[in-house]
Order: structure tokens, then C-alpha cells, then sequence
């Protein structure tokens, strides 16, 4: 084979390669991606938005109101102010709450806003920090709790792998 051929080949083999991706592209584009996209706002966000928020899928984050959480509708279903400081947005949510959920903590809800102004929520999630804070016991000895630690070993990752795979 003559070295022009091989490039030729190799010239043709890269145009389809970028004509295909391109193509791939275009599909994706074309094929509705927005409609699967779930938007964070915040409750100024979403009353900025007005009425072009009804009926879409959203994530709404703040903070709940103060004094706001009351019983809805049952059991497990509750309503309560979703606020930033600025806006506020009232939310109905279906469903049992996470077990950290109260007044003052941060929550993210998926949900839709009604017409009427209500945020359906169809699922609920509190948002905290990952800062660990040791209970305010002022009974417990730090020194003697760390001596109960003393003589523990790593476990290599490779045998707590087997161990957690296993049945």
C-alpha cells in the first residue's frame, strides 16, 4: 500500500468521525433535552419569574421560615414557607419529611409552582453543612474516649472491599 493511500484513509476516517459527532450534536439538541432539565431557584428566582415558573419542574432552595411548618391534609403531609431573606414561597409537600426537617433549616424541595402560587412539592430535602460538632456533654472525658480507640488497626481498603461486597 502507498503511503497516500494511508493518509487518505486516515483524512476520511477523521471527516466521518466529526461528522458524526456532530450529528450526535444536533439529535441531542433537537431532541429535547430542556424538557428534562430541573432548575434550582431560589424563592426571589421563582417569584421573578412570575407565571412562566407554573407548571414547571423545579428545585426551590432557602431556608424554612420560622413558625411556618404546620400538618397538611394528614399524616405525613405538611405546608411551610420557603424563604431567602427577600422572597418567600409557600409550599405543600406530600410525603413523610426527612427526619432533620424543622423551622430554620435549609430544604431543597422538587415541585412544581401552581397558577394560584403554591409550590407542589413532590420531594423534600433538608441541606446542612458537613461540619461534624460533638454533643455539648460536658460529662464526657475527650482523653478517656480517645483510649477507647487505642489498639484499633486500618483495614486495608482491598479487605473491607471483599467485606462490603459480600452477601
Amino acid at each position: 500500500m502507498s503511503p497516500g493511500f494511508e493518509r487518505r484513509g486516515t483524512r476520511w476516517f477523521a471527516v466521518a468521525a466529526l461528522l458524526l459527532a456532530a450529528g450526535a450534536l444536533v439529535f441531542v439538541a433537537a431532541s429535547g433535552i430542556g424538557q428534562n432539565l430541573v432548575y434550582y431557584w431560589g424563592p426571589k428566582e421563582l417569584r421573578a419569574a412570575g407565571s412562566k415558573a407554573a407548571g414547571a419542574t423545579v428545585r426551590l432552595g432557602g431556608q424554612v421560615a420560622a413558625g411556618s411548618v404546620r400538618p397538611f391534609d394528614g399524616v405525613s403531609n405538611l405546608e411551610f414557607d420557603v424563604t431567602d431573606g427577600v422572597a418567600r414561597v409557600h409550599v405543600v409537600s406530600r410525603g413523610v419529611p426527612p427526619q432533620l426537617f424543622r423551622d430554620r433549616i435549609g430544604v431543597v424541595v422538587e415541585g412544581t409552582l401552581t397558577s394560584a402560587g403554591v409550590f407542589e412539592g413532590r420531594r423534600l430535602m433538608v441541606s446542612h453543612d458537613n461540619r461534624y460538632r460533638a454533643p455539648a456533654d460536658k460529662e464526657v472525658d475527650v482523653k478517656t474516649l480517645m483510649r477507647t480507640t487505642e489498639g484499633l488497626h486500618e483495614v486495608p481498603s482491598a479487605q473491607l472491599l471483599r467485606t462490603s461486597s459480600s452477601p
